[in-house]
């Protein structure tokens, strides 16, 4: 097979695992309910913060990517990296207006073939104990997302005590789209280990499964998690619950007339949210995973419009 036949296959394997569960986590759930268009809009500077990590560590710290950039005009940046190859691109800098630190890490689009493979290495396993001290050993997750991780988290975690240190501020907004999605939400375990005092807020964007039912309840009783999905996107239905992943709670799922719900719980199988609506990998559309997330499109192309 040549590369992209195996990521398919792969795929394929992951949505048959997906289509075989069949019974619902959870019987009982609470009210669906629909954002208001206040709430809706509450998300859009940090949509357009993460899409602009897609865009090169030079342009971020000129601050020059297009309409991302423009979309938060008074962002500071304080360091940037990766080669967006072996490593994900992110960011960190302050944003002034909102009253928060930022660190974002770059997603997957289908040009960048790596990154599509780490995607596809979806075996459990438990967290770098040096990464992630005192953890209960009953976490595992998926070991490609780990390893990503672990390339950066050191200099993540010195950008953010430097922009703590530059802006007194103790408010940290983690962010990411698809594989980027999955980094920040390993952050949002990482560095309130290392952080002691500051508060953490993570929202996703598309993002998949990251780990076993012992990370998502891990996840529920310890970090502020947000993640958003598009309509009939696949991605966050990926790696399979049959695999022994789950979703944390916090799910906002975006509707085919674009109105948002709530969906309470983890991996809610109600129709109107995620698990409901994409009960497989063939019920899915790839296109949905770009977004738009109230008009915010998400990729590498959006970098210099």
């Amino acid at each position: 097979m040549v590369p992209m036949d195996l990521l398919l296959f792969s795929l394929f394997l992951l949505g048959s695992l997906e289509l075989a569960w069949a019974v619902p986590l959870l019987d009982a759930r609470a009210s669906i309910t629909t954002l208001s268009s206040a709430q809706i809009s509450a998300f859009k500077p940090f949509s357009f913060y993460a899409t602009t990590a897609y865009c090169s560590p030079a342009s971020i710290l000129a601050w020059s990517c297009g309409t991302n950039c423009k979309a938060n005009p008074t962002f500071q940046p304080i360091a940037a990296g990766g080669n967006s190859v072996d490593v994900q691109f992110w960011y960190v800098g302050i944003d002034p207006t909102l009253k928060t630190i930022i660190v974002g890490h770059e997603g997957t689009t289908p040009d960048k073939i790596v990154p599509l493979f780490t995607d596809a290495n979806f075996i459990p396993d438990k967290l770098n104990a040096t990464l992630f001290p005192g953890l209960d050993s009953a976490i595992k997750v998926h070991s490609g997302f780990a390893d990503e991780h672990a390339k950066t988290a050191t200099s993540v975690l010195a950008a953010v005590k430097s922009a703590m240190k530059k802006s007194g501020l103790k408010s940290i907004t983690l962010v990411g789209h698809s594989l980027g999605a999955a980094l920040t939400l390993l952050e949002s375990v990482y560095l309130p280990l290392n952080i002691p005092g500051a508060t953490f807020k993570t929202i996703g964007y598309g993002m998949p499964r990251v780990g076993n039912q012992a990370f998502a309840d891990f996840v529920d009783k310890n970090t502020q998690l947000t993640h958003i999905n598009n309509q009939q996107d696949f991605v966050p239905i990926l790696p399979g619950r049959n695999e022994g992943f789950h979703h944390p709670q916090g799910e906002k799922h975006i509707q085919n007339d674009l109105s948002w719900v709530d969906c309470p719980g983890q991996d809610n199988t109600d129709k109107k949210c995620i698990v409901g609506d994409v009960p497989n990998f063939f019920k899915g559309n790839v296109q949905d995973h770009l977004g738009p997330y109230d008009g915010v499109k998400m990729g590498s192309a959006t970098c210099s419009s």
